[in-house]
């Protein structure tokens, strides 16, 4: 488990590469809106692969200039980051697009709007501490595939308001619960 926790993120090329070759195969022609929602997993693989690999150092940018903790590796380590990343993209990306596309579209639409508000983040922390590991990817693929899948899909109406509302929520809950642990529960660690 211990290889796992610290080698997951050599993964996230390679996935995101074969991935978006299955996808462009077998899915894209076929239907066009399953595609976008399948197509944020790949281009989140390649957001973890700036983040960790390269150039890396979330885990240091994070807890130095985000958190404010004098050590590099505390308090969010390897272990909380990939139990952090694991069930969401790795788990529930894909499990939500093979959902959308077994009972309806509306089940994946929360992974866009997820994608949209996590690069948000890494815009506004670049506001303020400048480049951090995952800023490009963001600014060059998540928020534009995010925001043209939801402009596709609401130009199209393919799901119902409704169902853009409860992504929405969704979307806003995963990434609160993230922010939650960031801030009422590893930095409270660096004051003890």
């Amino acid at each position: 488990m211990k290889w796992i926790i610290k080698s997951w993120p050599i993964s996230t090329p390679f996935l995101a590469v074969y991935l978006t070759i299955l996808l462009v195969l077998f899915v894209m022609k076929q239907n066009f809106a399953l595609f976008l929602i399948w197509i944020q997993t790949p281009v989140y693989f390649l957001h973890q692969f700036e983040e960790y690999i390269l150039p890396g150092g979330f885990i240091t940018f994070f807890n130095t200039k985000v958190l404010g903790s004098g050590k590099t590796n505390f308090p969010l380590e390897e272990k909380a980051s990939f139990w952090i990343n694991m069930p969401i993209i790795f788990v529930a990306f894909p499990v939500s697009a093979i959902l959308a596309g077994q009972f309806g579209l509306s089940v994946g639409i929360w992974t866009a709007y997820f994608s949209i508000i996590n690069a948000a983040s890494h815009v506004g922390m670049f506001l303020k501490h400048r480049y951090n590991p995952g800023f490009w990817v963001s600014l060059l693929f998540n928020l534009p595939v995010g925001i043209y899948t939801l402009y596709y899909f609401a130009s199209h109406q393919i799901i119902p308001i409704s169902a853009h509302i409860i992504g929405l929520l969704i979307a806003l809950a995963v990434q609160g619960s993230v922010m939650i642990y960031g801030f009422k529960v590893l930095k409270p660690r660096i004051l003890k």
